[in-house]
């Protein structure tokens, strides 16, 4: 936008300086003409250079347009902010932000700094130059309660309100800062300082009065859309005499409280001494009344021992007779726990010996019970097939031996042939037995 502004103020100008140099050309054009006429003669005649009004005019009327455009437009920087200011209504209502703004006709835009501002009075330690004009900050001259000048280096720290900057701009002299601010910090520390002595400003109430002045002049200021954000009271410069007296006084009291410590120290000093042999004189009492008590306590002591020693043995004595009755005692338990132990014993191995005795004679019975009932059964079969004895034989003798059941009717000749074959094997060896008998 700022290209465009530039570019339509550069064209006007231009129109501007066309019209002037078309009416300039034409009126060299009629000088020349004249002096021209004035050399020739009547007789000559020469062209009339014409005038061209309404060409230079309609450039100039046209000029107007870009020009007024032009500043019509118009730009706020960064940190500042406007209000407008009409030739026929004065101071209008709102702001102007930074940015690009059109503005009508016969307006103007007054501007002011936004950001945060200083006001100083007194010296800055290294942190500002000098002003430029080469004198340095001068502190702020209030009187105190006593009469005393008490020079103040203050640095208020605000900035102008963007809402009400039609309001500084309408009712406020400018520039704000060089006479609204330092008129009314001036007034703020000139009225509350009388009110308080100059030790209360530098040392006791110091951070009382600088809040104190910075609520006066936050109140002040805000009515008239400053806004305050902090009040610094850096630095108090004290009249010379004052500072003299209040050296010397401070020298006083450091030598006083010297001399109290050094009293509280030989008195503290003291007092040690005092207890010291207090708690010496203390100790040796202590010292000798628990030596009094140990000996009361050993001959007391050795009393009671001698008084408990008699009873003490005879207890002994007694106590080893009750032990030597005791083990006669379970000596003759011992013994006839024994002799009942084998008595019992005995009687256990008797009955044991019974019973095995018992249980073989049953076995006994039992066993020829069965003896006689197999003899029986076995005697039975046999009389009922007496040839079972001849089997019988046969598988004793060997093993070899193949039997084979044939009727016993003899109608079978071989079965007869063998059974006698048998037969006579049986009496010869029934025979060889009868005659030798065997040997035990």
């Amino acid at each position: 936008m700022l290209f465009v502004k530039y570019l339509l103020m550069t064209s006007g100008i231009g129109m501007i300086l066309a019209a002037v140099g078309i009416l300039s050309y034409d009126v060299y054009l009629e000088l020349r003409y004249r002096r021209a006429m004035a050399t020739a003669g009547p007789d000559q005649s020469l062209p009339i250079a014409q005038m061209r009004w309404r060409t230079s005019l309609a450039l100039a009327m046209l000029a107007w347009a870009p020009l007024l455009l032009a500043l019509s437009i118009v730009v706020v920087p960064s940190g500042m902010a406007g209000v407008r200011v009409s030739q026929t209504k004065g101071t209008l209502a709102g702001t102007l932000y930074p940015g690009v703004h059109f503005v009508a006709p016969l307006e103007s835009v007054a501007l002011f700094d936004t950001r945060d501002q200083l006001f100083t009075t007194g010296e800055v330690e290294q942190l500002r130059p000098i002003s430029t004009s080469g004198t340095k900050p001068q502190p702020l001259n209030v009187q105190a309660r006593e009469g005393l000048v008490v020079g103040l280096a203050i640095t208020v720290r605000y900035r102008l309100d963007p809402k009400r900057l039609d309001y500084i701009q309408n009712n406020l002299p400018q520039p704000v800062e060089k006479e609204i601010v330092p008129a009314v910090v001036a007034s703020a520390w000139r009225e509350l300082v009388p009110n308080y002595t100059v030790r209360d400003v530098f040392a006791a109430k110091r951070e009382e009065v600088r809040k104190r002045a910075a609520d006066t002049i936050t109140q002040k200021l805000a009515a008239d859309g400053i806004v305050v954000k902090e009040v610094m009271l850096r630095d108090i410069q004290l009249p010379p005499e004052y500072a003299k007296g209040l050296e010397t006084l401070l020298l006083k009291e450091q030598e006083n409280d010297r001399m109290g410590v050094e009293t509280d120290i030989h008195q503290k000093q003291v007092r040690i001494s005092e207890l010291d042999a207090e708690a010496t004189k203390v100790q040796e009492v202590k010292q000798a009344e628990g030596q009094a008590q140990v000996r009361v306590l050993q001959a007391k002591g050795e009393a009671d021992a001698m008084k408990y020693m008699l009873p003490l043995k005879e207890k002994q004595i007694q106590q080893s007779r009750l032990e030597a009755e005791a083990r006669k005692e379970s000596t003759i338990k011992n013994a006839e726990a024994a002799a009942q132990a084998k008595v019992i014993d005995s009687k256990a191995e008797m009955e044991r010996r019974n019973l095995l005795a018992d249980a073989e004679g049953n076995r006994i019975r039992v066993t020829a019970a069965a003896d006689a009932e197999r003899m029986k059964s076995e005697a039975a079969v046999l009389k009922q097939n007496p040839l079972l004895i001849n089997k019988i034989v046969a598988e004793r003798l060997s093993d070899k031996l193949q039997i084979m059941m044939v009727p016993a009717d003899g109608k079978f000749f071989f079965a007869n042939d063998v059974l006698r074959s048998m037969s006579m094997a049986n009496r010869t060896s029934q025979a060889e037995t009868a005659e030798d008998p065997p040997q035990k």
